[in-house]
């Protein structure tokens, strides 16, 4: 809370843990890590944060090795101490601690909504789908357009590659936009994106098609998206039969898709922070394949992929405002120079100027 930069992130942070906190105890529900069965969510974000900070001096370093400056070579040492002041490091470690309280809150008020509710809006979801494509089911029509055998695999990986794409986008956001507030924003995004999608999924609960009509999906061979639908199911029916006696949570929730709501938000920030071109086109493109992906395999209805675009967008716009950042386009695009800020390193390390501009990519913080 005391730096400026999360504050935002901060309170959705915490309402959502008190949320969650209050759910568990009205309700007798323990909290768990939700990731705690397998790799702890502790131990796997501060080694993917990690492991960037590594790359970034790394980087800035072999490329400051070939052109050096007028005090020569710089040593690795002074480039990590130059690049990562104790401000950066307050920066990141800042964002890092917010993001996964509402994490782990998020997931925890994921896996309480079927103690609180037993009603499904599986049905009337599933005809709002029938009635938007003119009395046909998506998933029936996608599979019989596209096949069930390159498609299933191309959307399965897709599905897949999402699970790793936040972490991973996290620690570009934490590590690589040098304690802007274009960092702040998309850390703060993703938590109000944690916290609509929560509030959505008591508003509208539900399972999804492959769990509501999974004779539409028998026909798909198997892939590791079929296992991963079955673990889901297993975890589920684990944590109903007795929350206190498994460490797992239970996380299938369809309204809205946050897998859509996530990657418009990615695109979002992408547009405005004038990334280079073909990340856009790319950002762009992998929101499309997720679109299709969701609903091929049956993990959501075409009316919680249209919530979701409506989470996205909100959450872009609520954290640009709790940010103190204007909705427009950067003036200067972003480049991987100015990521790395490689302007010459002297010999000894220099403190960072509190004149620098903390917004501007590439800055020393």
């Amino acid at each position: 809370m005391g730096r400026r930069e999360f504050r935002a992130a901060a309170v959705v942070a915490a309402l959502m843990a008190v949320a969650a906190l209050l759910v568990a105890w009205t309700h007798h529900l323990p909290v768990r890590d939700p990731d705690g069965a397998s790799l702890p969510t502790w131990f796997r974000l501060p080694t993917i944060v990690g492991s960037a900070i590594l790359l970034d001096v790394l980087a800035r370093w072999a490329l400051l090795r070939r052109r050096p400056g007028p005090d020569g070579r710089p040593s690795l040492l002074t480039v990590a101490r130059e690049r990562w002041t104790r401000d950066q490091l307050a920066f990141t470690v800042s964002g890092l601690l917010t993001w996964y309280v509402a994490y782990v809150a998020f997931r925890n008020l994921k896996s309480y909504v079927p103690f609180v509710t037993d009603r499904l809006a599986d049905p009337a979801l599933a005809r709002f789908d029938h009635a938007m494509w003119l009395g046909h089911d998506p998933a029936v029509v996608l599979h019989h357009v596209l096949g069930t055998g390159v498609a299933n695999w191309v959307c399965a990986a897709v599905y897949l590659i999402w699970i790793g794409l936040v972490p991973a986008s996290l620690a570009i956001a934490l590590v690589w936009t040098r304690r802007s507030t274009a960092g702040a924003w998309y850390v703060t995004a993703i938590s109000v994106d944690w916290m609509l999608g929560a509030a959505l999924y008591y508003a509208v609960p539900s399972l999804g098609p492959t769990y509501a009509r999974p004779e539409w999906f028998a026909s798909l061979p198997h892939t590791p998206n079929t296992s991963v639908r079955d673990a889901l199911l297993a975890d589920r029916v684990q944590v109903l039969s007795g929350p206190w006696d498994t460490h797992a949570v239970q996380t299938i929730a369809a309204f809205a898709s946050l897998h859509v709501a996530v990657m418009v938000t990615i695109c979002l920030m992408t547009e405005v922070m004038r990334l280079p071109r073909a990340v856009r086109v790319a950002a762009w493109t992998f929101l499309a394949l997720t679109v299709l992906a969701t609903v091929y395999l049956g993990w959501h209805y075409v009316a919680d992929v249209l919530a979701g675009f409506a989470v996205g967008t909100a959450a872009f716009v609520i954290a640009a405002v709790a940010t103190g950042n204007p909705l427009q386009r950067r003036e200067r695009p972003w480049t991987f120079r100015g990521a790395l800020d490689l302007a010459p390193v002297a010999a000894a390390p220099v403190p960072a100027s509190h004149d620098d501009d903390p917004d501007a990519v590439g800055s020393r913080g």
